[in-house]
């Protein structure tokens, strides 16, 4: 049984993946930290389980195997490093930090004192996300001209997301950091890194971050990704617009379906999407029981946060960012 602790509640993720713990068979929660202490206690009390006040003597304790990181995101630099110096596998919210800095740092870290990394980068294990995968190995859409991926909420609008959400020293950003990471990661999926990024951000309901927000990539040979968040968007659907010279695919939340039109096709076919493969959390307890390495999943979050940090620079500075 592996024995995990969860450092803090702050994210609005943290209770799934502490029941994410809960759930499964091979993982239990024995432990909780929080940097604001009353919140911390009032969760331990709920699980039946320790609260520690001092992190450092949480993660002097022997017995704890590993722990969920759900923090400020301006608190993952100290608080992994820390984890991983103490042997403790880390399951963490993304971004891994909101700096490319602070991300080698981690990493380093990680890999200095060998402990098992994996970031919540839930999208990459869905079905769609798995079949437009097929579709590229197959070269059924030829090259790839255009990705487009959107995802939004009203979190901002309609007031359910947390103020601090909109601390722009605690979470890095906004829209973007955020929500945007999804379709982020997705694009950089599908086409790769891109040569240079171009970010415009939209202050909707006057937070101190950005609510709204559009960045694009420019690639050598001509193709473009677009990606798109916003914490002010009642009905707007989560999307995945792949185009390419021999074909295009679609899918969105709207209807929940893949569709394809490719080659000399005369209409649009529904593809079958399958089953989703195992959750992050469930590979980062298979990664730990079977000591590999969660390799595609660290390279994606590590590409992740240099496109959210090239996209904050280029909006902050009116300008397109080189990588």
């Amino acid at each position: 049984m592996i024995k995990v602790a969860i450092l803090s509640y702050w994210h609005v993720h943290a209770q799934d993946y502490t029941n994410d713990t809960l759930n499964h068979p091979d993982t239990e929660v024995v432990a909780v930290w929080d940097e604001i202490p009353e919140r911390g206690q009032k969760k331990a009390e709920e699980l039946g389980v320790p609260f520690y006040e001092d992190l450092h003597e949480l993660f002097a304790n022997p017995d704890i195997d590993g722990v969920v990181i759900t923090t400020p995101t301006v608190m993952h630099r100290d608080v992994m490093i820390h984890a991983a110096e103490a042997g403790k596998h880390i399951f963490t919210e993304k971004v891994i930090a909101p700096t490319n800095d602070e991300v080698e740092q981690i990493i380093e870290a990680v890999n200095k004192h060998n402990v098992t990394l994996t970031v919540s980068l839930p999208r990459l294990n869905a079905g769609y996300t798995l079949a437009i995968q097929q579709l590229l190995a197959d070269k059924v859409l030829g090259e790839l001209t255009l990705v487009r991926t959107r995802l939004s909420h009203d979190g901002a609008t309609q007031g359910w997301l947390p103020d601090h959400f909109f601390g722009k020293q605690e979470c890095g950003g906004g829209a973007l950091i955020d929500l945007g990471c999804h379709p982020v990661y997705l694009a950089r999926l599908f086409m790769g890194m891109p040569e240079s990024v171009s970010a415009n951000y939209g202050y909707v309901t006057g937070k101190e971050v950005e609510d709204n927000a559009v960045t694009t990539f420019r690639y050598s040979k001509g193709g473009v990704g677009i990606v798109e968040a916003g914490f002010v968007n009642k009905f707007s659907p989560f999307v995945i617009e792949v185009h390419g010279t021999l074909g295009s695919v679609l899918y969105s939340t709207h209807d929940e379906k893949l569709w394809l039109r490719a080659g000399d096709d005369t209409a649009w076919q529904e593809v079958t999407i399958p089953a989703d493969r195992e959750t992050a959390f469930e590979q980062w307890v298979a990664h730990i029981q079977n000591g590999t390495k969660a390799t595609e999943n660290i390279g994606l979050a590590v590409d992740l946060t240099r496109l959210v940090q090239a996209s904050n620079q280029s909006a902050a500075e009116d300008r397109p960012v080189s990588l």
